[in-house]
């Protein structure tokens, strides 16, 4: 710009310069005599007008100014350049730090967004081996769950020792980025060196929650597996139980659709055809699932009790009132025994009492039927015979006796007009429980049923203990191995966490020779210096802009997609990794979700898993991880003295900065050299392009590497040492 401008300005006064020699003339005498005129202001007005002359005067004072004014600029703009490159030299070795605190937090993030995937997916394994449907699947979950936390345990070792190697390196990459800035400064003949200090040189940063923070899944691993086998046993119990209810409550309710229960009778039927019974005390279920024996019970209760009180002869003959007291003997008797009955479980055991109902002859000896005296006997000739009641013609042609029991007339003769003996109850039950229109027959199955649904139920019962025991040892297994997760975070605090002074010098330089005229002479300046600083600043955190949210798109590129490498465990990853800014609530809120994406579970097997899933939930719930900051750092110029005199800094104070300035030699472009000469000593303990920070083993096989781009960060590796 300021070369096309004296160009102009030449070319102007050469223009100006042939007007004046084509225009000047001789001037008229003044009236006073001689030429005093011309020294008078009649030499610069004239007329009223600016003469010629006085123009000449203006346009070559302008020009004088002009040509300084340009002189003026290029020199402060050769000493505002060298400001500029130290600024550079700063901003460059700051984003060096920051580039590496947000590779520090994605691996902080990568491992323990990685461990909580890991117990996630253990965690939903485990109950899901509870879960009928789902424990096919349980046992891949859970060792995929493993799988992971030894991918986790790999992950932090390895990145442990690459963050302490780029620390160890850190100072050095900041000066060689820096001198690379200063460098690219070069304008228009100026040369500029220069470099920037990190400060302070050494770190602080704690890398022991890695290094140290290997996690065992064995006991995990044993656990699961006793786990599964009690499970398995559990459940078989569980099906035999429930095929054993199912069969006693076919006997009671005959099936689903009462409309198809007339072509098989139950007991709710029988009820209603030959009791009368109404709804309410004869109620039908549609599935064994909602059903419960108890309803069978009190069914039975209700029949024999109406079946006793509307009890009544068939007929006027002998023999229809002697089968009458025959069978309101047995529904008295039946009664009793039902009101009797019950089936009590207390969480531990299961207990029954269902009455055995003579189904005939035989069986009636062995029951109180048989036994009790509860018939009238009368003496006939000599003989006593039993009768069915008083109305009996013969028992009241004779003597009449006490009563008897039915045992005591077994094997002798009975009365030739009532016929009434021990055969005589047994006929009540016999047909009633052979053939299914009998309601004895049904209740008869119920028994039966019922009695091998409290076998299985007990048993059942028993390997619901062992279940939970495992479970609890399970769940205990969990919250023992996750608790390596809620440690103390890695500290990240770098070489340079308080930011870096930044040195730039040029050496002696003129203007150039647009500038020289006989307006003005050459301008040299000597050789120039500046210092400058800059620090990290935290950039406001969104969803698209955090140190987190570029790197997984990222990963799922390098990974060929994320659901390709690991399928759902990958998306659970990713879904933590991404919600590593509040990873308690993220953690909390998958673990539910997981969970209750099982399905949840029923009987034995579902109240047990709803109690681990609890467990493990509250495990994952009792880490009380801590909000991360994820915010992006971004360098930005402060006061030198700011970055001098912060704490741990060894960049002695102001005036003795100025001399180190002094010190730099110039032309020099290795960062090495150049931190020498101001007393600063670093190392180059990097090589290479790339380096790989650390690697994410995959359980499938292969890795994803976690790199840096050292060339970026030094600025192609400076001038090497």
């Amino acid at each position: 710009m300021i070369h096309g401008l004296l160009h102009g300005i030449k070319r102007c006064l050469l223009k100006v310069t042939r007007g004046l020699a084509g225009r000047c003339r001789p001037r008229a005498r003044c009236k006073r005599g001689g030429f005093m005129g011309r020294a008078g202001i009649d030499l610069f007005i004239e007329d009223g007008a600016y003469t010629t002359l006085s123009s000449a005067v203006v346009i070559l004072v302008v020009l004088t100014l002009l040509f300084s004014s340009a002189a003026a600029i290029w020199s402060m703009s050769r000493a505002g350049d060298t400001q500029a490159a130290a600024d550079s030299g700063a901003l460059a070795g700051a984003n060096v730090v920051a580039s590496y605190h947000t590779a520090a937090t994605v691996v902080d993030a990568s491992i323990l967004s990685l461990g909580l995937a890991g117990f996630a997916t253990i965690g939903t394994g485990l109950v899901a081996i509870l879960i009928p449907g789902a424990e096919l699947a349980a046992g891949d979950m859970v060792d995929t769950g493993i799988e992971i936390i030894k991918t986790r345990n790999k992950f932090a070792k390895s990145a442990s020792k690459g963050l302490q190697k780029i620390e160890m390196a850190l100072p050095y990459l900041v000066a060689a980025r820096a001198t690379q800035a200063v460098s690219a400064q070069d304008t228009e003949g100026a040369t500029y060196t220069g470099t920037a200090l990190a400060v302070p040189r050494t770190s602080e940063s704690d890398f022991v929650a890695l290094e140290g923070s290997e996690i065992s899944t064995d006991v995990i691993k044993d656990t699961s597996k006793d786990l599964e086998r009690a499970a398995d046993e559990l459940q078989k119990a569980s099906e035999e139980t429930a095929k054993a209810k199912e069969r006693a409550w076919l006997a009671d309710c005959g099936g689903s659709d009462p409309a198809s229960v007339g072509s098989c009778s139950c007991m709710w039927e029988r009820a209603r055809s030959l009791a009368k019974l109404s709804d309410i005390e004869n109620p039908h279920y549609a599935s064994s699932v909602t059903w419960e024996p108890q309803v069978a019970l009190d069914r039975a209760k209700a029949y024999y009790r109406l079946r006793l009180a509307n009890e009544a002869p068939q007929g006027s003959s002998v023999e229809t009132k002697a089968e009458s007291a025959a069978r309101k003997a047995f529904y008295t008797y039946a009664s009793a025994e039902v009101n009797r009955a019950y089936i009590t479980e207390d969480g531990d055991r299961t207990t029954s009492y269902i009455p055995l109902l003579p189904r005939n002859t035989d069986e009636v000896r062995a029951t109180e039927l048989y036994t009790d005296a509860a018939w009238p006997t009368s003496t006939n000739d000599g003989k006593t015979y039993l009768h069915y009641g008083t109305s009996c013609p013969n028992y009241k042609k004779g003597t009449p006796g006490g009563l008897a029991s039915v045992a005591a007339y077994d094997g002798q003769d009975k009365c030739n007009r009532c016929h009434f003996g021990v055969s005589s109850l047994g006929a009540v039950a016999a047909p009633s429980t052979s053939i299914e229109n009998g309601f004895e027959y049904h209740f008869d199955e119920f028994k039966g049923a019922l009695e091998d649904y409290v076998e299985c139920r007990n048993k059942e019962l028993e390997l619901m203990r062992q279940t939970e025991d495992e479970a609890d040892r399970a769940g205990n297994a969990f919250d023992e191995a996750i608790k390596a997760l809620s440690g103390e975070r890695p500290r990240i605090a770098p070489p340079g966490r308080n930011g870096v002074v930044a040195f730039a010098v040029s050496g002696a330089i003129s203007s150039p020779d647009e500038l020289s005229s006989s307006f003005n002479a050459a301008v040299r300046l000597g050789e120039r210096g500046a210092i400058s600083a800059a620090v990290l600043a935290p950039d406001d955190a969104t969803a698209q802009n955090n140190v987190l949210s570029r790197f997984f798109s990222t990963l799922e590129e390098r990974s060929g997609g994320v659901a390709g490498v690991l399928d759902g465990v990958m998306d659970v990853w990713g879904r933590l990794l991404v919600g590593y800014g509040d990873i308690q609530g993220s953690a909390d809120e998958l673990m539910g979700e997981m969970i209750d994406g099982l399905g949840g579970g029923s009987g034995a097997l579902g109240s047990i898993a709803s109690r681990l899933g609890d467990t493990v939930s509250a495990s994952v719930a009792a880490l009380g991880l801590e909000p991360c900051d994820l915010r992006l750092r971004k360098p930005v110029l402060t006061d030198t003295a700011n970055v001098i005199k912060s704490p741990g800094s060894d960049i002695t104070g102001l005036s003795k900065v100025q001399d180190k300035l002094r010190s730099i030699p110039l032309g020099v472009t290795d960062p090495k050299a150049l931190c020498e000469a101001l007393e600063y000593q670093v190392e180059r303990t990097i090589s290479g392009t790339v380096f790989t920070l650390a690697e994410i083993p995959l359980p499938g096989g292969g890795s994803i590497p976690l790199t840096v781009d050292v060339a970026t960060l030094a600025g192609a590796l400076g001038g090497g040492s």
